[in-house]
């Protein structure tokens, strides 16, 4: 068996649907065939900048066709993508670069009056205006490239350096490979044959590994991508309605802004069949509304870690029925996905029963190499090949998660434990309640 290559769906979604469409920004437009060869030139580009397998090629920019052209170009030349938060300050993004010593930035309009800040000595623009002084123009690079076509490396060699936390000290580097990235695409069910006429639309921003894992799905499934730089829920709405897009994922805050939303009611959100959610517990009212507004769609939840390379367990359309035999699941975050393994642990790590709450625990294909330049890091959360997540939860008798809270968020009243995420839960089901948050407070006598 050939070792896994991100680049490598990329290439076989050119040869079995070059003609079909792949991708769409705004006004442009691109084939399978297109999109394949404009990586190929990018990678080109990239190789004549000095960029090598094992390199970092940092990117800050909003979502675009560009965006995704540059990551399968860096994964082709077995380099690592090391997308940057675009939320972050500008203090922050320096410390990434110079953490994971990048040796290209590349970045688009909206970042393009950093250049001088972040001290980069490469950078490639990818915006659509004027070329800042000191970068690379986008054109310049990718059409006077020789095309790069070849496919070292993969397995598990690093794909990317995915920077996550920074509220206790600085940013953590999560190192990912080729094969963890794409077992969990795999195993969630995200990537298909190549399917026709039908739409993934990708608002999620690509520093986050559920928007870049979604390019990757639509190049397995042959299905076009269409991208968005920044989340309006009136702009997806008005996308979903023109386009008919069959798969939109989004964080549970972002759908409750969309359901609520005054485009959202009379809409024809029909062409809807997969709507995904993750990243963050979906208060159990929000997710009753979303299934009553789109009855012709499937949901899905994933729950996960970037240091998981993305979700470990799924809670399939089967287990969103509100109204049946088993409709405390949509509490749940589901059960483990193939090549994913679950435990609930103490504080000393002894497994603990069925229905007790604890650490959850997990050991999976996708699970990261560990923390760029932090091995005491690495050493606190990947103990004996298991990724000690951080959150709280219980496993049912039939095998299912349910997450209760981060496990440092958990509220102690009375010597009792309160865990905010199923209060939360619970007051989102009052008709009058859109949003909430629970939080402790000291208290003199509780």
């Amino acid at each position: 068996m050939s070792r896994i290559h991100l680049a490598q769906f990329l290439s076989r979604a050119a040869r079995m649907c070059p003609d079909r469409k792949a991708m769409r920004y705004l006004g442009r437009e691109q084939t399978w065939r297109e999109l394949s060869a404009a990586s190929e030139q990018v990678a080109g580009g990239l190789r004549g900048l000095g960029v090598n397998a094992g390199d970092r090629v940092a990117i800050l920019a909003l979502n675009s066709d560009r965006y995704v052209e540059c990551f399968f170009a860096i994964w082709r030349l077995s380099a690592a993508a090391v997308p940057i938060n675009t939320r972050w300050s500008k203090d922050e993004v320096k410390y990434a670069l110079e953490d994971s010593r990048a040796s290209v930035l590349v970045i688009d309009d909206a970042f393009a009056g950093l250049i001088c800040d972040l001290g980069a000595q490469t950078v490639v623009h990818i915006g659509d205006g004027p070329t800042p002084e000191g970068a690379i123009s986008y054109d310049a690079l990718r059409n006077d490239a020789v095309p790069y076509t070849a496919l070292g490396g993969g397995g598990e060699d690093m794909a990317g350096i995915f920077y996550t936390g920074g509220t206790t000290g600085h940013p953590k580097g999560v190192m990912l490979c080729h094969t963890g990235l794409v077992a969990t695409l795999l195993a969630g069910k995200l990537g298909d044959e190549p399917a026709e006429d039908v739409a993934i639309l990708c608002v999620l921003p690509m520093f986050h590994l559920a928007g870049a894992q979604l390019a990757v799905a639509s190049a397995i499934a042959g299905r076009q991508l269409i991208m968005q730089p920044t989340f309006d829920p009136g702009a997806i709405i008005d996308c979903v309605v023109e386009d008919r897009i069959d798969t939109l994922s989004l964080v549970p805050a972002m759908w409750a802004m969309l359901i609520t939303h005054p485009k959202a009611e009379g809409a024809d959100l029909t062409s809807l069949k997969n709507a995904l959610y993750g990243a963050s517990p979906m208060p159990e009212g929000t997710l009753r509304r979303l299934i009553t507004r789109l009855p012709d769609a499937r949901f899905a939840q994933g729950y996960g870690q970037t240091e998981t390379a993305g979700i470990c367990t799924l809670l399939g359309p089967e287990d969103h029925d509100p109204d049946g035999a088993h409709a405390h699941r949509l509490k749940s975050a589901g059960q483990p996905i193939l090549f994913a393994e679950l435990r609930i642990v103490d504080e000393q790590g002894s497994d603990l029963p069925s229905g007790e709450v604890g650490e959850i625990a997990i050991r999976s294909a996708g699970n990261m190499l560990g923390y760029w330049n932090k091995p005491e890091e690495t050493a606190a959360t990947l103990k004996d090949g298991w990724i000690m997540s951080g959150d709280a939860g219980f496993l049912d008798t039939d095998g299912y998660l349910f997450i209760v809270d981060r496990t440092k968020d958990m509220i102690i009243s009375g010597g009792e434990n309160v865990y905010s995420a199923e209060t939360e839960s619970a007051l989102s089901t009052h008709p009058d309640v859109v949003e909430c948050a629970v939080i402790g407070v000291p208290d003199e006598k509780w």
